[in-house]
């Protein structure tokens, strides 16, 4: 009993120490995740805490179920839009950018540590894919707000590049087995990996969509059913030769895009199960860490991780989606700095161990390197190098809090919850404010006040307004409640006015007196822009065209609906 009452106070105490240093990090502004690396090392066979922790089989089982809950919980928050312009460009990432960078990576390892080409290849494998784990809490935590053709590509690539990675490593760990598979079986396993992770993932995840719809359950009870049937697709998926991790996170994908009251009691969960789960697979991961033992590995393996840094990730990212897509250079750069390294290749890095590949250790302690490099050199400068490249949108107006209220099956009325902080609506009679058609404010707060609200009220500045209405009704309600802060960073960054998509061309060129073609003055401005930014328009796609930069302020679909004009300087 003494030993299970240990195991718990160790754990808690770990779990407690990683959660408050998290608001030290906040702080100083250090990445999260290294952070849960360093206190698991501390508390390892080598620091303080003198945990001597070397079981690698439960190491990969921790790590298997971790990334599995982290990749359901990003499949859950990827909105079904985002594919519009993210998934081919994604899907090439995923699977031709993944050799590529492993390919190379994998050369430069084989020279730095003295391998042969298969060793070094299989390390190129390891470290060849990015970290949904990293990217989803890097960018969420800095609160970076990217343009959509580039957040949805990284958001996409991240949870759909394990099969890859994980086809690549059992392939080599079997040839420097000796049980490697033929021509024939090794194509099988590739198409198997993502054939089979696609079709459990998207039937199982829809089927359980329209189960979670249709079940009449006790709130707490729909976020276990979700994990659980997740859980069982994944493993379903690994049994049949496919990709648990495509799975997983492909059903969350479904379920998260299934309208419904299930998800407001699923998603509060699910965030602090894939919290949990990122602690305590970089607690697990710290433990197994000796540090005595890696000063050997540090020139070279620094070497390793700054080559797949600068050389291997961005001639990747140049040959998958400079050719075939319209990305930008400052797009492409930016997509190239984020291929950060997370949790994957460390769990990655203890199959060769498992398999019983010769110098196992090696691949391990490379891969620790590689990951902690790249989660302290690009995961702290995320934020400055997005600014610098421009790929950043201003943050928009959204409820503080929101919250459906379970009145319909469909289409539900939601409870939007606003802090007054709006010229427009302050002091203003609420008879005179155009709310949309559907809405309504069910009522105002004022200090510890409820004022029930009619049409001579007036709310005031630091007022919190509870709007009842639908979600098609929020792009209205958050421009209404746009206050002057977001609105001087919105006018910086889109211009100080707008103008329709639907406003011909030969009627702007009059106005402004700017040269055309003939064959352009029949098309539209959305029309123009959409073309001279090479289609798949995304808000924030901008031009300078005759002195004036040209932005993309609002778009539905492949269409603009308006254009904000800003002059140079």
């Amino acid at each position: 009993m003494s030993d299970f009452n240990g195991l718990f106070l160790i754990g808690g105490l770990l779990l407690t120490l990683s959660i408050l240093a998290s608001r030290l990090s906040a702080r100083m502004g250090m990445p999260l995740l290294p952070l849960f690396l360093g206190i698991g090392m501390l508390a390892g066979v080598d620091g303080i805490g003198g945990i001597d922790f070397q079981d690698y089989s439960q190491a990969y089982l921790i790590g298997q179920m971790a990334l599995a809950m982290i990749l359901l919980d990003g499949g859950l928050r990827t909105r079904m839009k985002t594919f519009r312009v993210g998934l081919r460009p994604a899907l090439s990432l995923a699977t031709l950018g993944v050799f590529i960078t492993s390919g190379l990576t994998g050369l430069i390892a084989m020279w730095a540590f003295d391998l042969s080409l298969l060793q070094g290849l299989l390390v190129g494998a390891i470290v060849g894919s990015t970290d949904a784990a990293a990217v989803f809490s890097m960018l969420g935590r800095q609160g970076i707000h990217l343009n959509e053709r580039v957040g949805a590509t990284l958001e996409i690539e991240s949870g759909t590049n394990d099969p890859m990675a994980i086809f690549l490593t059992l392939l080599l760990s079997e040839l420097l087995t000796g049980t490697g598979r033929g021509v024939v079986d090794s194509l099988w396993l590739f198409v198997g990996q993502f054939g089979v992770g696609l079709l459990v993932g998207i039937g199982g995840g829809l089927l359980l969509a329209r189960l979670l719809k249709w079940l009449d359950l006790a709130p707490g009870l729909y976020s276990l059913l979700t994990a659980a049937m997740g859980f069982v697709l994944f493993s379903v998926t690994n049994l049949m030769g496919g990709s648990g991790f495509l799975a997983i996170y492909l059903a969350g994908l479904m379920i998260g895009n299934t309208r419904g009251r299930h998800l407001e009691f699923i998603l509060p969960v699910h965030d602090g199960l894939a919290w949990l789960s990122q602690i305590g697979l970089f607690l697990t991961l710290g433990l197994l860490v000796t540090p005595s033992e890696m000063i050997d590995y540090a020139v070279p393996g620094i070497l390793v991780a700054l080559t797949l840094i600068f050389v291997a990730r961005p001639l990747a990212v140049l040959a998958c989606l400079r050719p075939f897509f319209g990305f930008r250079w400052r797009e492409l750069f930016f997509i190239a700095w984020v291929g950060l390294r997370g949790a994957v290749p460390i769990v990655l890095a203890i199959f060769p161990v498992i398999a019983g590949v010769s110098n196992a250790s090696l691949y391990f302690n490379i891969a620790f390197f590689v990951v902690l490099i790249s989660l302290m050199l690009q995961g702290t400068t995320l934020g400055p190098v997005a600014r610098r490249l421009k790929v950043i949108l201003p943050p928009g107006v959204a409820p503080a809090r929101r919250r459906l209220l379970g009145i319909l099956p469909e289409d539900d009325y939601e409870m939007f919850v606003y802090r007054i902080d709006s010229h427009r609506v302050e002091n203003t009679p609420l008879r005179m404010l155009r709310f949309p058609s559907g809405s309504t404010m069910a009522a105002l707060f004022r200090g510890h006040t409820m004022i029930h609200p009619k049409g001579s009220t007036r709310p005031q500045a630091g007022d919190i307004a509870c709007m009842i209405g639908r979600t098609a009704d929020l792009p209205a309600l958050n421009r209404l409640f746009n206050g002057e802060a977001e609105l001087k960073r919105e006018r910086d960054f889109y211009g100080a006015f707008s103008l329709d998509g639907s406003a011909t061309m030969a009627d702007i060129a009059d106005a402004y007196g700017l040269t055309l073609s003939a064959g352009e003055r029949d098309h539209t401005l959305g029309e123009f822009v959409s073309r001279r930014v090479g289609g798949n328009p995304v808000v924030g796609d901008d031009i300078d065209w005759h002195g004036i930069h040209w932005i993309v302020q609002e778009v539905e679909g492949n269409r603009v609906l308006r254009v904000g004009l800003r002059l140079h300087g």
